[in-house]
């Protein structure tokens, strides 16, 4: 078999020249993102694909959440400043592609996201920490008028408002030792009254996400309460009574970050249609009969997984995506009264699946016995022995590595590297002693089952045992970092990606409406900074106590507006490395924050990546 073609960097990492298509409400209109200045902005144009503009002129970074108002009037987009993440909530008009966008929450240093009302179209619910920087507030805001009014002050305890259809509002909340409160709010008394307790150890990011049923009167969200997996329930608002709605008899109800909600909804009443779960793939199961004779005819269209869901309003109209591992995806317009589909677009029409690398599943036992799902990519054209190999782990940790398309993945493959990807002990979506046993074990056993997948890769014979790079962004910057400070001599070369190097520096500086809600995550995982043994612990955990050990070449790559993983945790890693005369690469992007956005940038470092890995491996 010939060897592929070399795919540049630029391909793969530029942006998409249509990506995230949504139907508006009225089924008239399909929005989605294309570049206008080499940032993607929004588009609307006909559902008949004629009219086409660009809405919104933003040339310093990408726009990547949006929604249309619920009366298919307005455009509502969140945008930051640099990647610093104090997201404000903009209104773009459809009508108007000239005009400009307007910030719905101009109040500097503040975070906002918004939340749509099904019963109140010109309306949405905005969190908005406006009043203090560590609390969120639940304000109503009028999106024509952009009045804000308050709604709710956050007594303090409140780490997520939920409205319903109509502006009903819920909360979840954190006890003083943990555990998770979901509760009415009363606006009348401005209190809250609980519903039910969980146990906050079970939720290490909360229960995410809660869905408002459409009469409010119950909950529908993921739940792990008596059992190991996350199941679908519904919670009732009056008597707190937790009933299952539906689950899988081995996969976890989805709620996974850079992967579609895993509740699906009807955009017409609001009901619950649809459930997501992943296991190596994902598997959808539909709760209404209307919505399985949808979901039957959309699977006979693509082979992929479903990605993105919109319909309109009568829920005839669809767009839908499809997502596979040597796919970028494709999008399609679905039209449920006629049967008929049509393909919109695919993101990157220049790369060709058949030429890129499949992902495929591996089970990786750990030293423990214990059972790690991982992936494994092998390069197209080449014999699968004895290969240089990139262990990229993933961050959180409470996330998962998933099957999907993934430009880096493909990237390394095209170069000839296998790619292994292992869901160690702390990943989600594998029941929650799975995540649980992660508990105490940073530089531990999270680390340990790291080696044990290098250590299998080798005996498999895939990887070549000098060879072997470890790359990885946030949690997974601070496992490459770990990777050459507490064993040495596993790695010929190592990639820090917006890491951690200083777990007490790391909590200290987290955002201000992070750091009173870590009680279930960082804090019962690794420690408390605030308590000296527990600090002095931590510091164990942290390469930055043990940079002495480094002597395996180090790529180090940092947004300067970071605000989960402060410039601080790189600098200071670099100036003790450099003081010891040890060469370390060192690249900072200043208008990127935790992890990169703009594509010249992402190209810039992937060109990086691709140098450094083929100089050292």
């Amino acid at each position: 078999m010939p060897l592929p073609q070399l795919i540049p960097v630029e391909d793969f990492f530029s942006p998409p020249v249509r990506a995230a298509a949504k139907i508006s409400p009225d089924g008239t209109r399909i929005a989605y993102l294309a570049p206008w200045q080499n940032r993607l902005n929004i588009w609307v144009e006909n559902v008949d694909g004629t009219e086409r503009r660009c809405v919104t002129a933003d040339g310093d970074r990408s726009v990547h959440i949006y929604e249309w108002s619920a009366d298919s009037r307005w455009l509502l987009y969140l945008q930051d400043n640099g990647g610093d993440e104090n997201w404000h909530v903009y209104r773009a008009d459809p009508d108007a592609p000239a005009g400009s966008a307007v910030d719905l929450t101009p109040f500097p240093g503040t975070r906002a996201s918004f939340q749509l009302l099904k019963g109140r179209p010109g309306k949405v619910m905005v969190q908005l920490n406006k009043r203090t920087p560590t609390l969120m507030d639940a304000y109503e805001l009028d999106i024509a008028s952009g009045e804000l009014t308050l709604l709710a002050e956050n007594p303090g305890t409140v780490t997520n408002w939920q409205a319903g259809p109509n502006g009903d509002l819920f909360t979840s909340t954190q006890t003083a030792d943990g555990d998770i409160e979901l509760a009415q709010w009363n606006g009348a008394t401005g209190t809250l009254r609980t519903i039910a307790t969980y146990d906050g150890a079970d939720y290490p990011l909360g229960i995410y996400p809660i869905t408002v049923s459409p009469d409010a009167t119950g909950l529908w969200f993921g739940s792990n309460q008596g059992s190991d997996r996350t199941r679908l329930v519904r919670l009732d608002v009056a008597g707190g009574e937790e009933t299952e709605v539906d689950s899988h008899p081995s996969f976890d109800l989805a709620a996974q970050v850079m992967l579609p909600l895993p509740l699906i909804l009807s955009a017409a009443t609001g009901d619950l249609i649809g459930a997501r779960y992943y296991g190596e793939r994902q598997v959808i199961h539909p709760l209404d009969p209307d919505f399985a004779a949808v979901l039957e005819n959309l699977n006979q269209i693509n082979d992929g997984d479903i990605g993105s869901l919109s319909s309109d309003s009568t829920g005839m109209r669809w767009v839908v995506s499809f997502f596979s591992d040597r796919d970028p995806g494709v999008t399609y317009f679905y039209d449920h009264a006629t049967g008929e589909s049509r393909e919109l677009f695919r993101p990157h029409p220049h790369l060709d699946p058949d030429v890129l690398a499949p992902m495929t599943p591996v089970t990786i036992p750990a030293r423990d016995g214990l059972d790690l799902p991982s992936y494994l990519t092998l390069p197209v054209g080449i014999p699968p022995e004895n290969l240089p190999m990139v262990l990229l782990v993933h961050g959180g940790p409470w996330a998962r590595d998933c099957w999907y398309y993934q430009p880096e993945v493909q990237l390394l493959a095209n170069r000839g590297y296998a790619v292994l990807q292992t869901n160690f002990r702390g990943s989600t979506g594998y029941g929650k002693a799975f995540t649980k046993a992660a508990i105490g074990e940073f530089a531990g056993k999270m680390h340990d089952d790291l080696i044990d997948a290098v250590d299998w890769a080798v005996k498999q014979g895939y990887a070549d045992r000098d060879r072997v790079a470890i790359f990885g962004g946030s949690y997974g910057g601070y496992a490459a970092l770990v990777g050459v400070t507490f064993t040495p001599d596993v790695f010929a070369a190592a990639i820090d990606y917006v890491g951690i190097s200083s777990l007490a520096n790391f909590m200290r500086t987290l955002p201000n409406v992070a750091r009173p809600f870590l009680a279930n995550n960082w804090h019962r995982y690794v420690g408390d900074h605030n308590d000296p043994v527990q600090e002095a612990d931590m510091l164990a955990r942290s390469p930055i106590t043990r940079v002495d050990q480094i002597r395996t070449p180090l790529l180090v790559i940092q947004g300067a507006n970071d605000s989960r993983v402060v410039q601080a945790e790189s600098d200071n890693l670099v100036e003790a490395l450099r003081a010891r005369g040890v060469e370390v690469e060192y690249m900072v992007k200043s208008d990127e924050g935790h992890g990169f956005v703009n594509p010249e940038n992402n190209i810039d470092m992937f060109h990086a990546v691709e140098r450094f890995l083929a100089e050292h491996l």
